[in-house]
């Protein structure tokens, strides 16, 4: 077996040919972690927001709260249900909401931008883990007040604490920001459950309900008996997968985009390595030639030459995978059926893995080719060869 000193000096006398293929890798596999952190981001914040813990009752049928409407006895029903865990005063952990989009000016240039807004009881603080209060205070029952996630707060104009916003012909106090540890709810505005009711013409209606459940084994029976009953006509989801699956469809198409850009761009570098390791072949002609002289099998300069190869994919991956880095905790926006949405780029574990495995799998492919002329080329042709 050859010494891996002999790869390694080869690479360093040809450090120029060596340093375009790295160059050329590195830049593939960056692209393809950046936008495997934007689903990741995606996802991870929108994760974040549902609770193990907690389930949403929805209409029978809908697939997010925007679609679904209830009559508020419907959701008084369920509220009483004996499996729904109770708070430290005895009250059923129960949070009836009311769910709506508007339109607000971007703070970056003025264009209307889709916020979330919803309509909740004091109860949606004590369902909902990690919400707090971070700048002013939390609204009060029965007025026109709003608090507003951190994340809307940064990208959407006129939502400091002591300002006024105009929804649906109504304004609002906006009187504390709130933050929701990254999850959907950074990204949305808060208003009381009946005043919102009021000013959107939705009184007398819900449009989720959020509850936590005592025992989480329940929640398959009392969907099944939610949806069996006509007098309601429910269906009842856990939180967390609700989450997981608006973020489905979206989080899909960035993989399948991170995919196809990187198998185009990836041919492209594969070529590049192809031709590098072409021309390595072509000026170590004789050294082959020795080398098999010398008894050295095909599949030992094989090996050698895919080593190369592969030696030089590994290098370019790592400098990808630390370029990547740089944009791990961007912020970005992204519309969903929830409106829009605030996240984080996120290069995991997982991404980078996928980046090495991605750069080692160019790398192969791109020396394959060369490493098989090297190791059949005669011994005679090879010697004659400068």
């Amino acid at each position: 077996m050859l010494p891996l000193s002999y790869n390694i000096k080869s690479i360093a006398i040809r450090w120029k040919s060596a340093l375009l293929a790295i160059i050329g890798i590195s830049l593939v596999v960056a692209v393809f972690l950046c936008l495997l952190a934007m689903a990741s981001g995606f996802q991870l914040a929108l994760r974040a927001t549902g609770s193990t813990l907690n389930a949403l009752v929805l209409q029978e049928g809908s697939q997010s709260e925007l679609s679904s409407s209830f009559p508020k006895d419907a959701g008084d029903r369920v509220a009483v249900d004996r499996r729904i865990a109770r708070g430290v005063d005895s009250k059923p952990l129960v949070s009836p909401e009311l769910v709506t989009i508007v339109a607000l000016p971007r703070r970056a240039d003025g264009e209307l931008s889709n916020v979330t807004v919803r309509g909740v009881t004091p109860a949606a603080f004590n369902v909902r883990n990690g919400l707090r209060i971070i700048e002013g205070r939390n609204l009060k029952p029965g007025l026109y007040e709003v608090v507003v996630g951190r994340g809307v707060q940064a990208r959407i104009r006129g939502l400091e604490v002591g300002q006024r916003i105009k929804m649906m012909k109504r304004e609002f106090d906006v009187v504390g920001v709130m933050d929701a540890d990254g999850s959907a709810f950074d990204s949305e505005i808060w208003g009381d459950f009946d005043a919102m009711g009021s000013a959107f013409n939705l009184a007398g209606t819900e449009n989720s309900l959020t509850l936590r459940l005592a025992d989480r084994s329940s929640m398959p029976g009392f969907d099944k008996e939610l949806r069996e009953n006509p007098q309601v006509q429910l269906q009842m989801k856990s939180e967390r997968q609700y989450y997981e699956d608006q973020a489905g469809a979206l989080t899909g198409f960035l993989r399948a985009l991170a995919i196809f850009v990187s198998v185009v761009m990836g041919t492209g570098a594969v070529f590049g390595a192809m031709n590098t390791m072409n021309a390595i072949v072509a000026a170590r002609s004789r050294e082959v030639g020795t080398l098999r002289a010398l008894g050295f099998s095909r599949a030992i300069i094989l090996s050698a030459f895919v080593l190369e190869g592969l030696t030089l994919a590994l290098a370019g991956g790592v400098i990808g995978c630390i370029l990547s880095l740089l944009v791990n905790g961007l912020q970005a926006t992204t519309t969903a059926n929830m409106g829009e949405i605030a996240f984080a780029f996120r290069v995991t574990p997982l991404n980078l893995g996928y980046g090495l495995t991605f750069a080692a799998t160019m790398g192969v492919i791109g020396s394959l080719l060369p490493a098989f002329r090297a190791a059949w080329l005669p011994i005679a042709v090879a010697l004659r060869e400068a």
